[in-house]
């Protein structure tokens, strides 16, 4: 069992409510590898770079990058504010065009007089991957795919697209942009490993309490704060983003005695097993145990 001495410790104890990470089933070497970025020489985790037409659809953020594209080349470029934004008019246009899981445009932008950019979040994340992933750039005040972004319009290519953007997402962007601050990296610098144990626990209906619990690796900063914002790090980094890219799904439930509070619960879509697979050696002894 990995860091069975670790797992006594009684902060660490009291924070799983008695429940048993997944992670705990891999041998020390494997759970290393998970921690290496995937790549020809680390095999550990293996994305898949060939889904058809019906999984790219089911992928928010692929998508809507492939409409952020087609609409950069059909208007020859898409305005840009002095600050580098998209303009108001772009943005206004492209709310016709994105949809998004969990995003409701009429509560989200209910305060706003104008709506810039960076308030309409699903198109400012479209945007920010696509430019780390070099598909577009900033050209005469105005965003313009580049020769790689019109290759990937190419139907040999569109299958490649959601494994480009994902890897970019979850081992190349800080996503603690979505976290307020909170938990420095955490628990994104594990992300291999919590891959791995999503794959392995939520293949029906959670809370994401509990999967915060059965798939990340606890840390002494975790419980230094006045409550426990491990939850919270985890969905806005790791199962909303998730969720973007058609690897889980979501619903949510009213707390009775709450008036705004919910309980969200994921699991995994199709896509997921079809998206990742691990190679992974489970520790004989846990394997036993469990």
């Amino acid at each position: 069992m990995v860091a069975e001495d670790f797992l006594r410790d009684p902060q660490v104890r009291k924070w799983l409510e008695g429940v048993e990470p997944a992670w705990t089933l891999l041998t020390f070497d494997t759970l290393q590898a998970l921690r290496q970025e995937p790549s020809a020489g680390h095999t550990a985790i293996r994305i898949a770079n060939d889904l058809n037409a019906e999984e790219i659809a089911d992928s928010a953020v692929a998508r809507n990058t492939f409409i952020l594209l087609r609409q950069a080349i059909e208007r020859g470029g898409l305005p840009l504010t002095a600050t580098g934004n998209l303009s108001r008019a772009v943005v206004t246009a492209m709310r016709e065009l994105i949809e998004w899981p969990g995003y409701d445009q009429a509560d989200a932008f209910r305060f706003h007089k104008v709506i810039n950019e960076p308030d309409f979040l699903p198109l400012h994340i479209v945007r920010l991957l696509a430019e780390a992933a070099k598909l577009v750039r900033t050209q005469r005040g105005k965003l313009v795919a580049t020769p790689l972004g019109k290759s990937m319009l190419d139907d040999a290519r569109q299958g490649s697209l959601p494994a480009i953007l994902f890897h970019l997402a979850l081992w190349h962007v800080d996503l603690g942009y979505f976290g307020r601050g909170l938990l420095g990296s955490w628990p994104q610098a594990d992300v291999g490993i919590v891959l791995w144990s999503l794959s392995v626990s939520a293949g029906d209906w959670q809370l994401s309490e509990k999967l915060t619990r059965l798939c990340t690796i606890p840390e002494p900063a975790m419980f230094s704060g006045t409550w426990d914002r491990t939850s919270y790090a985890m969905e806005v980094r790791i199962l909303r983003p998730l969720l973007w890219f058609g690897l889980l799904e979501h619903r949510s439930e009213k707390i009775s005695d709450s008036r705004f509070d919910e309980h969200h619960f994921y699991r995994k879509a199709a896509l997921f097993d079809r998206m990742l697979t691990f190679n992974v050696v489970v520790d004989s002894v846990a394997g036993a145990r469990h």
